[in-house]
């Protein structure tokens, strides 16, 4: 009985064989052509990973400005009775370059000084009168207080004649003016420009990955249109943050200008020359492939396609710095990546 159950199973199953065989013919050379791909290995080309010395070149765009760029605006009101300004001309500290009308506050003054020699006349009476008990006290303190409110008063005066002195706050050179002597101006009013450009300061950004490299002293190289040799400068000061936003650090550096042939407002194009690395591990830049969060290749391992995440770092014309993910020895997969699928079978036609 056990052995006729067995036979009619099989039976079953042969005929069915049978029907799959003469109406689904297609189905079955399917399957057999996918057996057939699975054991067909993918013709790549690969890269063998060796140390190399690499010249560590960050390359960016910036700004360049005046070491010292101050507007000068009056703090009062009043008339231009003196303009001392020469358009293009250099200036020194301290020196006076606008005047505005005076001649109330000069009025002022000397009243209030006429009172102060009185108060202070009045004050030496007390106090001989005092001596002799001849007053009180507080009459001698209501004299001696009274002097000094007048004092007081003449410093705000001479204070306010001192607002109506405009003077060059630093040696540089005087940009165009905006108004003529004899003109009326308001407290804020632009009237001319004073800056210092020797020397000059460059800034520019740089990505967060660089921020560690980017010290005081690195060397800075920088050309702009026009100049015909390149400049070179240091940095002087970076930015303590980054930039939320953009993911970059802010870098000031600072360059020589004796000729004053960089002019501040310019674009600079900028080669920062950081320390060289030794022993970089470098692949070429057709092996990585981008993804929505990370970066990844395939290496040859055991004749198969094995996918790697890895993080890059400096990139050159044709290659890019692996910092983590890879080491010297492994291979890498060049062509044909975007087929691969892991531990495909792998054939190298090409490696180098």
């Amino acid at each position: 009985m056990k052995f006729k159950f067995i036979f009619i199973i099989v039976l079953v199953f042969g005929f069915f064989g049978v029907l799959k065989y003469l109406f689904f013919p297609s189905l079955s050379k399917q399957n057999n052509e996918q057996q057939k791909n699975k054991n067909l290995a993918s013709v790549i080309s690969a890269f063998v990973i060796k140390a190399e010395k690499i010249e560590n070149t960050l390359y960016a765009s910036g700004t360049i400005l005046a070491n010292e760029d101050v507007e000068l605006k009056p703090e009062i009101s009043g008339k231009v009775i003196a303009l001392l300004l020469k358009e293009g001309s250099a200036v020194s500290q301290n020196q006076m370059l606008v005047k505005i009308n005076d001649a109330d506050f000069q009025a002022q003054l000397k009243k209030i000084q006429l009172q102060y020699d009185l108060a202070q006349t009045k004050l030496k009476r007390q106090q001989e009168l005092l001596k002799i008990n001849a007053i009180s006290q507080e009459d001698f303190d209501i004299a001696q207080n009274n002097l000094n409110t007048i004092g007081a008063d003449i410093d705000y005066v001479k204070s306010q004649i001192s607002k109506t002195e405009i003077r060059a706050p630093f040696n540089g050179i005087i940009g165009l003016k905006n108004v003529s002597e004899g003109a009326y101006v308001s407290a804020g009013t632009t009237l001319a420009s004073v800056l210092q450009i020797d020397p000059v300061k460059i800034d520019f950004s740089v990505s967060e990955r660089y921020a560690p490299y980017i010290k005081k002293g690195v060397k800075v190289i920088f050309n702009i249109d026009g100049m015909k040799e390149d400049a070179q400068g240091e940095v002087y000061a970076v930015e303590p943050k980054i930039d939320m936003n953009t993911r970059t650090i802010m870098v000031r550096a600072i360059c020589p200008n004796k000729n004053k042939t960089i002019f501040p407002g310019a674009f600079a194009n900028i080669k920062v020359l950081l320390k060289d690395i030794d022993n970089a591990v470098m692949i070429p830049t057709e092996a990585v492939i981008p993804e929505l969060r990370a970066k990844k290749v395939y290496i040859v391992k055991n004749g198969k396609a094995k996918p790697v995440i890895i993080e890059t770092g400096i990139r050159t014309s044709s290659k890019v710095e692996i910092l983590n993910g890879l080491q010297v020895g492994d291979t890498v997969i060049t062509t044909g990546i975007m087929q691969l699928k892991p531990d495909a079978l792998i054939k190298i036609k090409l490696l180098k």
